[in-house]
């Protein structure tokens, strides 16, 4: 019975890249070693027959495998723990047939030794244990001097800190006719990664029009790298940093766009091009005829180029292309738009553009170009775009916050849209708003009596969500009702209808010091309206009802119950605060929430079955508020004074003022409200003075 070989997979291990450690994923199977990069999705595999030498050291903090493959390329892998050292030397022993043995490196700090070139990697020894190693592939330059040689790196542009020259001092040689120097530089020459443009070109293509970088350019297609050639500047592109190739077809269907990802980009002064976009018609044929043999094609690209080949241009560039970088070519899958083309019309950052669902992601050309992949994106959302119906933008948020927003889309790719994201199983975020009628009121119904129908999906979402509140929290404000009899309100107002009666004959005489008597008797007046006031009854709170079932907690908060503590013991000495900071962020970055929302759903219902028992028990009504009983009407009496004795019409009633007020047939309220400051003086004055001409007609009665 054949033995089963086993997998090893590492999600959190890093790989050294231009000085760099990136975060990979890792793969080791019988075939061999594959490795993911984490942001740009390549994939890279070395073969189990190309790898020769293991070894297991040391790094800073933690532990990792370095590989030698019989090519001379040096591979570092870091972020292992030591107790997977036995596994994996199980693991090469078993699977590859390679002892994997501990590679030691010397700490003495000494910046003398000797250097060493061990394939495509150049050792620095300490006393025969190599100090440092130098990948040749990172090395862009190397310059000599009289005893001197200075090597230049490529500059990673993610990492905070890199590595820019670095400086050897060799010794004059005592050896007639052998120069040191020469020797080294040309060594490192061998295999540094220096673009040089030797012998001919494999095709060259004239005038392309090129998007990004803008203008038009001349491209010479070399084994190993690949040239843009303008008027102005000049490219070269080595084809180890070609990620991805993508031939994507126009709007108009009469031109194509042919995308190459690439990874480090291309630089222009400090503005960096990760992505170079073509732009060919399809009109425009052409022939090629490689300058190589039938032998050489099949030993050098596998069958992938033919030594004649013709037809339209983008077809032969992306051939070109695809042979030299060993890229496989994306190319729009089964989504068909509006249009009838895979192209989506849209603005992205207020630039117009085309969007392309692929199978394995989205990209967006071309101002600026964006490709995104479905491991990227957390969730997507489908909004309304500005104030118009007649088009939505479509939001891709990605891991690491980011949102992307596509703007401006014909709401006649919205089902098309839609059912695409649904098929890849893409996170929507307001899936349960945009299913069932609400993708029809959206977008289908724009020339309805509703004129705008987000904003009425808007407000029916509020009606539900604040329907409960409503029902709990409101209550009717039994102090102030102005327009009836009885109330408060209402008999404050009333208490001015006697600055407005009518006080009698104010043309009597004046006695002398009339004007002292009137303050005194202002004053008294005025005090004993102070005390006769009533102070105004204050809105008392109402009771909370025990008997009245409790708000069904959110899906959010039933998780919090659950993990409250859990979160106190990983955190110990955290605060309400911050409790509440950090559930808030695990909760947002929990992938499946479908055990919570199904609890939420179900205590929602329990509440809204308690409360339609609640409300029939207590009301007997619909409404769930017990009608209140009418209480009785208070008549508020207003007095007035008048001449001593009158005809007895010193007390008036609300009926008799309401007949002589007016022929309006307005209330008394509304009539105080209209009094001027001016009118309420006029009839005091005219009440003092018709009280002391009283007085001064009894002093003329005792004095007969």
């Amino acid at each position: 019975m054949k033995e089963e070989v086993p997998v090893l997979e590492y999600t959190d291990v890093t790989i050294e890249s231009r000085g760099l450690m990136v975060p990979v994923r890792l793969k080791l199977t019988d075939q061999g070693i594959t490795f993911r990069n984490v942001k740009t999705g390549k994939v890279e595999t070395l073969n189990s027959s190309d790898i020769e030498v293991v070894n297991w050291q040391r790094l800073s903090g933690s532990y990792g495998i370095r590989i030698f493959t019989e090519n001379g390329s040096l591979f570092r892998f870091g972020g292992f723990k030591e107790s997977e050292q036995s596994k994996l030397e199980k693991f090469f022993k078993n699977t590859y047939s390679k002892t994997m043995s501990e590679k030691e490196f010397s700490v003495k700090g000494w910046n003398y030794g000797a250097a060493k070139f061990e394939g495509a990697v150049l050792s620095f020894d300490v006393s025969s244990i190599p100090a440092f190693e130098v990948p040749l592939s990172h090395v862009s330059g190397c310059t000599t001097g009289k005893n001197e040689v200075t090597l230049e790196f490529h500059q990673h542009d993610d990492a905070a800190i890199n590595l820019m020259e670095m400086r050897f001092h060799i010794p004059t040689s005592e050896l007639a006719g052998d120069d040191p120097v020469e020797s080294f530089q040309q060594r490192v020459m061998a295999k540094a990664s220096v673009i040089t443009a030797t012998g001919d070109a494999l095709a060259i293509f004239r005038e392309v029009q090129c998007l990004t970088p803008r203008g038009r350019y001349d491209i010479k297609v070399y084994p190993s790298f690949i040239q843009l050639h303008g008027k102005t500047f000049d490219f070269k592109i080595p084809v180890t940093t070609v990620l991805r190739l993508f031939l994507l077809p126009h709007l108009d269907q009469r031109q194509h766009f042919f995308v190459v990802s690439l990874d480090p980009p291309i630089k222009q002064g400090q503005t960096r091009y990760p992505y170079l976009i073509l732009l060919f018609s399809g009109d425009d044929t052409d022939l090629l005829e490689l300058p190589l043999s039938e032998e050489e094609l099949h030993e050098k690209y596998e069958g992938r180029l033919d030594k004649e080949m013709s037809g339209p241009q983008f077809e032969l560039i992306s051939k070109m292309f695809k042979g030299i970088c060993n890229r496989k070519i994306v190319t729009p899958g089964n989504f068909m738009g509006h249009s009838g083309t895979p192209a989506i019309s849209c603005s992205y950052k207020a630039a117009a553009g085309y969007l392309y669902p692929l199978e394995r992601g989205i990209i967006y050309v071309h101002k600026p170009p964006v490709h995104i992949r479905f491991d990227e994106i957390s969730s997507v959302n489908f909004a309304r775009s500005g104030s118009t119906t007649r088009s939505f933008d479509f939001e891709v948020e990605v891991k690491n916050g980011l949102v992307n927003t596509f703007s401006s889309i014909e709401k006649g790719e919205y089902n098309r849209l839609f059912d695409y994201v649904n098929q890849k199983k893409l996170r929507i975020k307001n899936r349960g708003k945009m299913e069932m009628g609400s993708r029809k009121d959206d977008f289908d119904n724009s020339d309805a009596d509703e004129p705008d129908p987000y904003m009425r999906r808007v407000r029916e979402e509020a009606k539900e969500r604040d329907q409960d509140d409503d029902e709990e929290d409101s209550s009717e404000d039994e102090d102030f009702a102005p327009g009836e009899e009885g109330s408060d309100v209402a008999e404050e107002y009333d208490s001015y209808a006697g600055d407005s009666s009518d006080s009698g004959d104010s043309e009597g005489g004046l006695v002398e010091g009339g004007e002292k008597k009137k303050k005194e008797k202002r004053e008294r007046k005025q005090k004993s309206k102070t005390v006769s006031e009533k102070p105004r009854k204050r809105r008392q709170k109402k009771e909370r009802d025990e008997n009245k079932p409790k708000r069904a907690q959110s899906a959010y908060f039933l998780w919090l119950n659950e993990h409250r503590e859990q979160i106190k013991k990983e955190n110990p000495g955290i605060s309400i605060t911050e409790i509440s900071k950090v559930a808030g962020q695990k909760w947002r970055a929990l992938e499946d929430k479908t055990e919570w929302e199904k609890k939420a759903a179900e205590a929602k219902q329990e509440y809204e079955e308690a409360m339609k028992a609640y409300k029939i028990s207590v009301g007997g009504s619909s409404s769930g508020t017990p009608k209140k009983s009418p209480s009785q009407k208070k008549v508020p009496v207003s007095v007035t004074p008048t001449k001593a004795g009158g005809s007895g019409a010193g007390f008036k009633s609300k009926e008799f003022i309401e007949d002589d007020s007016s022929d309006d047939d307005k209330p008394l309220k509304k009539k105080a409200k209209k009094e001027t400051k001016n009118e309420k003086e006029e009839s005091e004055e005219e009440e003092e003075e018709e009280e002391e001409s009283s007085n001064a007609s009894d002093k003329e009665e005792d004095s007969e």
